[in-house]
C-alpha cells in the first residue's frame, strides 16, 4: 500500500488549497481514507474519512462546511477541499488508509454518538504528510 499526497503550501487566511492523495498497491473499493493532521506540539487530529467504494464521507466539527472530501475511483485518487482556511488549519496533513469496513463502521457509530472522533489507530498506511499554513 502507498500514498502519496499533494497539494500543500502557504495560504492565506480565507484562502482554498486542494490536496490529493494518490493511492496506489491495493484494491480501492475495498479500503476507506482518512485524512488527519497533526500541528506543531499537538496530537494527530482526524479531519474526515471516506469510504471508497460508496463514497460516504465524515468531516470533523472543526471542518464542517468548509473541508470537503472526495473521490476519483478510475483514478485512485481521493481529495481534501480546503476553503476558508484559517491559521488553526495549519498543521502536517497526512492521508491515511484502513479496510473499508472500520470506516463504514465508524461512520454508523456517528448516528448513534455523534461526538465519536477519529482514531488514528484505526488507519494501518500512512503518507508522508504534506505541509499546510495558514498566514494571517
Amino acid at each position: 500500500v502507498q500514498l502519496v499526497e499533494s497539494g500543500g503550501g502557504l495560504v492565506q487566511a480565507g484562502g482554498s488549497l486542494r490536496l490529493s492523495c494518490e493511492a496506489s498497491g491495493f484494491d480501492f473499493a475495498e479500503y476507506g481514507i482518512g485524512w488527519f493532521r497533526q500541528a506543531p506540539g499537538k496530537g494527530r487530529e482526524g479531519v474526515g474519512c471516506i469510504t471508497l467504494n460508496d463514497g460516504a464521507t465524515h468531516e470533523a466539527d472543526s471542518v464542517k462546511g468548509r473541508f470537503t472530501i472526495s473521490r476519483d475511483a478510475a483514478k485512485n485518487m481521493v481529495y481534501l477541499q480546503m476553503n476558508n482556511l484559517k491559521p488553526e488549519d495549519t498543521a502536517v496533513y497526512y492521508c491515511t488508509a484502513t479496510v473499508n469496513r472500520v470506516v463504514a463502521g465508524f461512520l454508523l457509530t456517528l448516528r448513534f454518538k455523534e461526538d465519536t472522533k477519529m482514531k488514528a489507530d484505526d488507519y494501518d498506511y500512512w503518507g508522508q504528510g504534506t505541509q499546510v499554513t495558514v498566514s494571517t
